[in-house]
């Protein structure tokens, strides 16, 4: 884990979203550190993928604000977003089926590059970073699916962003694809990228974050350190029940 985290990079100050009657998040506030990898958690129907979706820009808020390098994105459209230097990976990879994996990353390298030339030459870099070399011809649609979550987080930093938002990227995968997956996680911090990522998975979040805020029922019950948040009463409880009566996991 990093040790040398920088100044906030992102700044979430009360976002809300209704759906109807619903509140399914309600005044989240917390921030990222350049640097670091901020982990996400919280059980099923906590409100963390759609506090995911507002930062994204793939929802809009009916109150609060999301600030990236101090400006205030929150409502802008995904593809702003992005040209803002966030991009984002989804849970169901999305692959361009019938073009080949080096075309795959290009289409997201040309959100920043004009040149056919450079976007070619980002995505075979690329590819190699991710060890999906051999698969440059591929056709997207005939990699494997762990292959193609691979792909999916190419095109995102094919967009060469700051900050790097991440949907649940080892649901299921094998544990040998786990931990391949954390350690590309590592490896994508070491390039300079900040990272925010949504699990629901604990045991594989805790030990890749460098800090970790936990969500139910829309709002934030936990923030700090993966081993003193594991043993938060109120993070047990969202987990394991009221009755729960273990200190850790």
């Amino acid at each position: 884990m990093t040790q040398t985290q920088g100044p906030a990079l992102l700044r979430v100050e009360g976002i809300t979203k209704r759906f109807g009657g619903l509140t399914a998040v309600n005044e989240v506030s917390f921030e990222l550190r350049q640097g670091e990898i901020l982990g996400l958690l919280g059980p099923n129907g906590a409100g963390k993928t759609t506090a995911f979706n507002l930062i994204a820009g793939f929802l809009q808020a009916d109150g609060g604000r999301v600030l990236f390098e101090g400006r205030d994105v929150a409502g802008l459209a995904p593809s702003s977003i992005c040209r803002a230097g966030i991009a984002r990976t989804f849970q169901l990879s999305r692959p361009f089926g019938g073009l080949s994996a080096l075309e795959n990353i290009m289409v997201g390298a040309f959100a920043r590059l004009d040149a056919t030339a450079k976007a070619r030459e980002l995505a075979r870099e690329l590819l190699d970073f991710l060890g999906l070399a051999s698969r440059v011809d591929t056709d997207a649609n005939d990699l494997t699916a762990f292959d193609k979550r691979k792909l999916e987080l190419g095109r995102a930093l094919a967009t060469q962003p700051r900050l790097l938002l991440m949907d649940e990227v080892v649901a299921g995968a094998t544990p040998a694809e786990a931990a391949e997956m954390v350690a590309l996680v590592r490896k994508v911090r070491d390039r300079g990228i900040s990272v925010l990522i949504v699990e629901h998975v604990m045991k594989v979040i805790m030990g890749l974050s460098d800090r970790v805020i936990v969500m139910d029922q829309g709002s934030l019950i936990a923030n700090g350190e993966p081993r003193s948040v594991v043993q938060d009463p109120r993070v047990l409880a969202a987990y394991f029940g009221e009755g729960y009566a273990g200190t850790a996991v």
